[in-house]
């Protein structure tokens, strides 16, 4: 179920709620705080695009393996644009690309049981009729900006819902190897040599060549070595493509 807000803090926030159980929606027209990955926060114009978090309860899953949720997840976003003919890529771990351009992002927030996860708040952000940004921000881009024309961003929502409780049924039914090779086949940059920056600020040169089911992303160097780089150990280093009016 849809739960549609004016105002909130951060939908996460709001998901915690217990009235909300697994499948629910909470989507808010305005976040005071919304967050994103590494601390950033998620800054989005009221009524222009998408601020949701999507309910779920994995009990199935061990907490070694929750990076499968997150592949779930990434594959039935791509799956959501595909359906409004958008072509993307998932940047590891879970943002979606369109090109070089960042068309959504994600904060997924975990609660345990013992070995396994309890309850998950998938929290998601999807630029949909936005046409300007924030210049300080490096590559945004909009479902709109990419076709133009307008979305129904309920539309756009209900699609996700879909998408998301199909993987979700997969993942919770044992296909786990199947989404493992969709979200591979779709990663950004697969296959290429690219420059990645280490948190003290040095680079080094890889090419990905897939992601380990604990999330560990894999990098072959230019040296013909395999490196593998938990999230926070390694970000991409993107080029900049400034937006046309």
């Amino acid at each position: 179920m849809i739960h549609h807000l004016d105002t909130t803090t951060s939908t996460n926030d709001d998901a915690r709620n217990p009235q909300y159980r697994h499948g629910d929606i909470v989507w808010a027209e305005h976040q005071t705080a919304g967050r994103g990955q590494r601390g950033h926060q998620w800054i989005s114009p009221e009524g222009e695009n998408l601020t949701f978090t999507m309910v779920v309860e994995p009990r199935f899953l061990p907490v070694g393996q929750q990076f499968l949720l997150c592949e779930a997840l990434s594959v039935a976003l791509t799956d959501t644009f595909a359906s409004f003919g958008i072509e993307t890529r998932i940047k590891w771990t879970n943002d979606i690309y369109a090109g070089d351009r960042k068309l959504e992002g994600v904060l997924i927030e975990h609660n345990y049981s013992g070995a396994n996860l309890s309850r998950s708040l998938l929290g998601i952000g999807i630029n949909v009729n936005q046409t300007t940004f924030d210049p300080s921000l490096p590559n945004p881009v909009s479902m709109a900006q990419l076709t133009g024309r307008r979305y129904d961003r309920r539309e756009v929502l209900e699609t996700f819902e879909r998408c998301m409780l199909a993987r979700y049924e997969q993942l919770e039914h044992g296909d786990r190897e199947s989404l493992q090779h969709i979200y591979r086949e779709r990663m950004y940059a697969l296959g290429q040599m690219r420059p990645f920056r280490r948190p003290d600020g040095s680079l080094l040169r890889g090419a990905i060549q897939g992601v380990r089911p604990s999330g560990e992303l894999i990098l072959r160097h230019e040296d013909g070595s395999l490196g593998e780089y938990l999230f926070k150990e390694i970000e991409f280093v993107l080029p900049h493509h400034p937006l046309s009016e």
